[in-house]
């Protein structure tokens, strides 16, 4: 982590960029919640993969044991930058109070996190990293016309299970979600389809696996996959530059947040797609 012009302010200081940045974007970010984040110093983050695994057999005692090799692959992932610039009065830029850094640290993270999950969930171009809306190999479950009963999510889990995957999380768009939240068990009934998280009341369930609602997910698509197989990869934590050059004349500041960020899918097999038909 680190910062330019500490002298311009005394609320923003370099050991609370994790605080003022890192932990509210990680906190907003459904793709930092969902997913398995690793941080790297270098400009690229290396994925190993198991293409082919050795082969086992079934042994005689005192038979030579046949030999094989497993067929080994990587997935290079190359950070993308992600940067947020807000203006503030210099009165509030000097505020040496923890509330002022937090409603200007707080503000960017949010609008970072946005990014982020908007890179992750879809197809955005270069310089936003590659996202599961552009991932070849993923599996896909039609569901039909109309979200009707929680079938397809059923089918999901077994797809991914059958590449040796557990789905640890469902992702949809809050429309969908609601849809889907206000299912009901039977014509008549009013006990939901959706099964409540006893650890968490305010978080669903589908056929035992968590959904997480996201508006950068797009409508009619739910995302299903497994945290092991789904990498967020952080280079080098975050930048915090302050500066009022620019806005000299109206005796305004600059606040500057960067972060670097991309993502892994060393299986996308164990990644399914569950969509409505169009």
């Amino acid at each position: 982590m680190a910062m330019n012009r500490t002298d311009a302010n005394r609320a923003f200081l370099p050991h609370e960029v994790g605080t003022l940045i890192v932990q509210p974007v990680q906190a907003e970010s459904l793709a930092y919640q969902t997913t398995t984040v690793v941080e790297t110093f270098g400009e690229q983050f290396r994925i190993p993969i198991v293409a082919d695994d050795p082969t086992a057999a079934w042994t005689a005692e005192g038979a030579e044991i046949s030999t094989s090799d497993a067929e080994l692959d990587e997935e290079v992932v190359t950070p993308a930058k992600v940067a947020g610039l807000t203006v503030i009065t210099r009165e509030l830029a000097e505020d040496s109070s923890p509330a002022a850094a937090d409603v200007v640290g707080q503000g960017l993270a949010r609008d970072i996190a946005k990014r982020i999950d908007q890179a992750f969930y879809g197809d955005l171009a270069a310089p936003a990293p590659p996202g599961l809306g552009g991932l070849t190999g993923v599996q896909t479950v039609d569901a039909g016309a109309a979200w009707a009963n929680v079938d397809p999510f059923a089918e999901a889990i077994s797809l991914a299970e059958q590449e040796g995957a557990t789905l640890t999380a469902f992702a949809a768009n809050p429309a969908d979600a609601l849809t889907l939240a206000t299912l009901k068990e039977a014509t008549g009934s009013n006990k939901p389809l959706l099964s409540p998280d006893p650890t968490m009341p305010t978080r669903r369930m589908v056929q035992g696996v968590p959904l997480y609602v996201s508006p950068a997910v797009s409508t009619g698509t739910v995302w299903g996959y497994d945290r092991a197989f789904v990498v967020t990869v952080q280079r080098e934590g975050a930048t915090l530059a302050v500066d009022s050059s620019a806005y000299f004349t109206s005796d305004r500041v600059a606040v500057r947040a960067t972060m670097r960020v991309a993502f892994g899918f060393p299986h996308p097999a164990s990644i399914i797609k569950v969509s409505l038909s169009e």
